[in-house]
């Protein structure tokens, strides 16, 4: 991992985003790589909180076994009519509409034609929409395992189709997406490790907004990630 990186902020806040120098991007050096938390549409007006440490906000998510009992994906209902019930697109498609470096055509049943994205996860550029997912930050079953278990239909649907934060749902390519699954940081990391700072940041300020739990080995490793992030802050809003 790098070393001596920028500071970052990383926000899970409607309106509140990072900001990184010119010169800092993912590998291949196509976008800034706060690029996807500016142009999400959120509800809300702009936050003013002090952001945390990486390694303050760490010691704020509770540590405690993982309970994958009972878990099944159709549990989280996604995608639902997203933020726009009348424009004929999911929240799936609303995110990756967001996310365009540049913007698609929108047909009729919003299907997407053209346009071009960057996943953070690998650098890669993606120019079809069919070659993204919309990965969840923390994943499905992870959010099961970290406190999920014990939510109501209602707050697991609006953990799966959240786009209040900008963090919680991202496109990037289904390869990557794959690659990573159901793993925490503990077991995967993006393949572009100019993103890992903010990748980490992303996890944990996800896991706070949405009070969700680390077991032991995810911690440590979060710590660890830590180390090689000295500059990186962490702001985030509680989930309602």
């Amino acid at each position: 991992m790098r070393r001596g990186l920028p500071a970052f902020t990383f926000a899970a806040l409607p309106l509140l985003v990072g900001t990184l120098p010119a010169e800092a991007t993912v590998p291949g050096g196509e976008l800034p790589v706060t690029s996807r938390m500016s142009e999400r549409p959120l509800a809300g007006g702009p936050v003013a909180l002090a952001p945390l440490s990486l390694f303050e906000a760490i010691d704020q998510i509770p540590v405690a076994v993982e309970q994958r009992d009972g878990y099944k994906r159709d549990l989280y209902k996604h995608w639902n009519r997203g933020l726009n019930a009348e424009d004929g697109c999911d929240t799936r498609r609303e995110v990756i509409l967001s996310e365009a470096v540049e913007a698609p055509e929108v047909g009729a049943g919003c299907k997407l034609t053209g346009g071009s994205w960057l996943s953070p996860y690998d650098g890669v550029t993606v120019t079809a929409a069919g070659g993204l997912d919309v990965d969840h930050m923390v994943p499905l079953a992870e959010v099961h395992d970290s406190g999920g278990y014990a939510w109501d239909a209602s707050r697991r649907e609006a953990y799966a189709n959240d786009q209040a934060s900008p963090l919680t749902l991202i496109a990037v390519t289904a390869k990557s997406n794959r690659s990573k699954s159901d793993k925490d940081p503990a077991q995967w990391m993006p393949p572009a490790g100019g993103y890992h700072c903010q990748y980490t940041a992303e996890w944990v300020a996800t896991k706070l907004r949405w009070a969700l739990t680390a077991d032991e080995a995810e911690h440590e490793a979060l710590l660890g990630l830590a180390e090689d992030c000295p500059g990186t802050t962490v702001v985030y809003e509680p989930a309602h």
